[in-house]
């Protein structure tokens, strides 16, 4: 079953990507009391991800802090020192870094891709969600190879 508005998170652990090395973190604590505007990528590095998606967030962190969001978060299926390199790479400290590096996220959420004829395994689906204090309140999840409703332009209207 896939996440609705109005639905909690699910309370699971991923890794936070810090300047101090991985760090453990459940979602029921970490997004509890704060807007976040979170989305999710198929993988750290990947052309859309890392041309579009991910810098979109970087450009629009100001805009979407404006209007309400205390934290901007990117999960992916991917580990934790991936995620790091990314961000320093491509991203800014506007946007943290949270790891599903086994996919329990994705899997909870009910948004799992099946990128095996890609040769990525499972990963996570292209989303966004805006989450105030741990409760859904906007979903957008992307059909595969688009890229429109998850954006951080696309957000920032439903803000």
């Amino acid at each position: 079953m896939t996440i609705s508005k109005g639905d909690k998170l699910p309370n699971v652990t991923l890794v936070k990507a810090t300047a101090e090395g991985p760090q453990k973190v459940q979602s029921g604590e970490y997004f509890a009391g704060k807007k976040v505007a979170l989305f999710s990528v198929p993988g750290a590095f990947t052309p859309t991800c890392s041309a579009k998606h991910l810098p979109g967030f970087v450009d629009k962190a100001g805009e979407l802090k404006a209007k309400g969001v205390d934290e901007i978060v990117c999960t992916a299926v991917n580990d934790a020192f991936v995620m790091g390199a990314w961000n320093k790479a491509s991203g800014s400290d506007d946007v943290t870094m949270l790891a599903d590096g086994n996919g329990d996220f994705a899997e909870a959420l009910g948004l799992v891709m099946d990128g095996t004829g890609f040769g990525m395994g499972k990963r996570g689906q292209r989303f966004s969600l805006i989450v105030d204090d741990g409760t859904v309140t906007e979903v957008n999840v992307e059909q595969p190879g688009d890229f429109k409703v998850s954006s951080a332009e696309h957000m920032l209207g439903q803000l």
